[in-house]
């Protein structure tokens, strides 16, 4: 355990706050003493896997906890599919490239987004029309109170657009040290999203591989995305809010360029970067932090520590299009050490 530990390094937005400890564990045994160790001291203990998808707002009084057991073993194969158990650790566009590597499809898709696979599913990441539900079979996790192992069935995990029950009735209640996938031998490709079309089509590749799918993910992820390396973020900050189809018909005639896509239940779907777009915030900044010039879902932290700050002009954002367009945005990112 280290002590009152600087929190910067293990956020991808750089916001400086502290732990009250801190614990690196590789395996579900150290992990076992860790949690141990804070009921002991009387701690609340927060996992973290990469910082990729956190506002941190002030100091915490807890023990963050993270993963770095990585690697996967097969659990069982046919000739269609194989079954995997993947460490929490594990970095996700790594797990991508090596999976596709081994001529095992579905997560092409994903590909480049930032973070470890113990995260992935407490958000169900997705990106361009695919989300990770899909080849989710079950969740390897330890219970923060009692150090029970669980599993938790893909129907129990509630999965839900950029949602799991990891976000309400579980949050920082359990770990999770492993998920269990299951991934296609036959190279089946998703390529209806608008912008993965366009890269394709742009390349002249009309029957795209998987390999193919992987590489335009890619590139348009690099072209839109700033890496948080360089230029401090979370990715996409707001989720893109689901309305009914009378208020997207109603907009839609108000304003004629809104993109709109229908989901399964007859709700649309509208992009929260348009709407931001739509009202000047690309480029804006206050207090440190701003919206990037490049991309109006991603927030940035310039020169600012201020978690705080980042949430005010998240709220500032969001009130703005509430105003113009009727319609609330919900932010992606958790976030750690309001007041409760």
């Amino acid at each position: 355990m280290l002590p009152a530990e600087s929190l910067r390094p293990y956020n991808s937005l750089s916001l400086e706050a502290s732990a009250a400890a801190l614990a690196l564990v590789d395996t579900e045994q150290e992990l076992s003493k860790a949690l141990d160790w804070s009921r002991a001291q009387g701690l609340a203990v927060l996992p973290l896997g990469q910082g990729s998808n956190v506002v941190i707002v002030d100091d915490l009084e807890a023990l963050v906890v993270r993963q770095q057991g990585t690697g996967f073993k097969v659990l069982g194969e046919s000739d269609h599919e194989v079954s995997l158990r993947v460490s929490a650790g594990q970095d996700w566009h790594s797990l991508v490239e090596k999976t596709l590597g081994q001529g095992l499809y579905g997560l092409e898709n994903l590909a480049l987004i930032p973070g470890t696979v113990g995260a992935a599913p407490i958000q169900n990441i997705g990106a361009y029309g695919v989300e990770l539900d899909r080849f989710v079979r079950a969740v390897q996790a330890v219970d923060i109170e009692t150090g029970e192992h669980l599993v938790l069935t893909r129907q129990e995990c509630a999965f839900g657009y950029r949602d799991s029950v990891f976000k309400h009735e579980l949050r920082d209640k359990i770990i999770i040290t492993a998920v269990d996938l299951c991934l296609s031998r036959e190279p089946v490709t998703a390529v209806t999203y608008p912008a993965l079309q366009t890269e394709l089509d742009d390349s002249g590749i009309r029957e795209p591989t998987p390999r193919d799918v992987y590489c335009a993910v890619v590139n348009v992820r690099r072209r839109r995305l700033p890496d948080p390396a360089e230029e401090p973020n979370a990715g996409s900050f707001f989720k893109n809010p689901v309305i009914e189809q009378r208020q997207a018909e109603a907009l839609s005639r108000e304003f004629g360029s809104m993109p709109v896509f229908v989901q399964q239940d007859n709700r649309v779907k509208v992009p929260a970067a348009w709407l931001i777009d739509q009202i000047g915030w690309k480029g804006h900044r206050q207090n440190g932090v701003g919206v990037h010039p490049g991309h109006a879902l991603v927030l940035v932290n310039y020169a600012g520590d201020s978690g705080k700050a980042l949430l005010q002009l998240a709220a500032d954002i969001s009130a703005s299009v509430s105003e113009r367009f009727d319609i609330n945005l919900e932010i992606e990112p958790r976030v750690y050490g309001l007041p409760q």
